[in-house]
């Protein structure tokens, strides 16, 4: 019989068991014979067919693991053809400075701009705006202003023409004095504005030349109309001899000989605190350049009827017309009217004032 146990198959060796631990023990004496040569790797065994595949996948992980240590590629060992690739490591290595990965969208840098999209390229550029020259700035006018004919202040017939012309064409609302006073120069400068003329209060050269051509050379009655004011009805003691004939009511004064106007004029009288005495007087003295001891203003032309009350001309009158008082004493603005008068009237001559 056959002992089944004892590991002996009757070929007179022992079982396999013992071959097995023979071909561990070459395997085991290969692994320090392993050589890694660069740049060519080669495993020697002294018997490859006798090395276990656990044995032969630890020297392949060696020889990978010294590849990498030299930086070198992982090559293939000759005499190991039956060996399996060996595994890649799963960090790629990094690309070689002379080699360029293919440009992509994603490969280029984030502070790369993008490229121009075919509608922008092929589209015109802006204009470019155009350049803005500055303007000069004008240069100040070298003409000498135009010369000042009249002016607040100025008398004559010039003057009275200027107001006659005004007021044909609504700028000068009364009759004309010949004084070129604060209501003359309200008129020329309501005249320059609408012309759009230099507005100054003054008549220069432009301005009279406007006029001029816009009006018509004045009447005798109108540069010296009797009064602004219809003259009032005479007071019945004012109808016999030589009177002055005066009416407060209607502010006027008319020369009278024998009950006939010769000369009438627009007056003014003293304000409620100076009024103008009421009543019959007569002219005791007459002063053709008389100024006042008390209020130091020129009374040209004076005839006094009642203390220190007269009838004169006043150039405060002629330029603010009613707008002012005299101190008590009877105003005339019409400057050659009453120089007419002061010549006909004579001492004695009556004087009646009233309502």
């Amino acid at each position: 019989m056959v002992d089944t146990d004892s590991g002996w198959d009757g070929r007179g060796g022992r079982g396999r068991r013992g071959a097995r631990d023979t071909r561990g023990a070459h395997a085991a004496d290969a692994i320090p014979n392993l050589r890694v040569a660069a740049p060519n790797l080669r495993v020697a065994s002294p018997d490859r067919r006798t090395a276990l595949p656990g044995r032969r996948a630890a020297a392949v992980s060696l020889v990978a693991l010294a590849a990498l240590a030299t930086g070198c590629g992982p090559g293939t060992a000759t005499g190991a053809q039956d060996a399996s690739p060996p595994v890649r490591p799963t960090q790629a290595a990094a690309p070689s400075p002379t080699r360029t990965a293919p440009v992509t969208d994603d490969a280029k840098p984030r502070t790369a701009p993008p490229p121009p999209s075919p509608s922008a390229s092929t589209a015109p550029p802006a204009p470019a705006p155009a350049p803005t020259t500055a303007r000069p700035a004008p240069e100040p006018s070298t003409a000498p202003p135009p010369r000042v004919l009249m002016r607040t202040g100025s008398e004559s017939d010039r003057v009275r023409e200027l107001q006659a012309r005004l007021r044909q064409i609504g700028h000068f609302g009364r009759n004309p004095t010949g004084y070129y006073g604060s209501v003359t120069a309200d008129a020329v400068r309501s005249f320059q504005a609408k012309r759009s003329l230099p507005v100054t209060g003054s008549t220069d050269e432009v301005t009279w030349q406007r006029l001029l051509a816009m009006t018509r050379v004045p009447k005798a009655a109108e540069l010296r109309p009797p009064t602004e004011r219809p003259v009032a009805a005479p007071d019945e003691r004012c109808l016999k001899g030589r009177v002055l004939c005066i009416s407060k009511n209607s502010r006027t004064l008319a020369w009278m000989i024998d009950g006939k106007v010769v000369s009438a004029m627009d007056v003014r009288f003293g304000s409620e605190y100076t009024p103008t005495r009421e009543g019959v007087f007569e002219v005791f003295w007459k002063s053709r350049d008389h100024v006042s001891t008390l209020y130091d203003t020129p009374m040209p032309y004076a005839l006094f009827f009642s203390g220190g009350q007269a009838v004169h001309y006043s150039a405060d009158f002629a330029a603010n017309g009613y707008g002012g008082a005299s101190h008590g004493c009877v105003n005339v603005r019409d400057k050659k009217k009453v120089a007419a008068l002061f010549d006909q009237v004579r001492t004695g001559d009556k004087v009646v004032v009233y309502w």
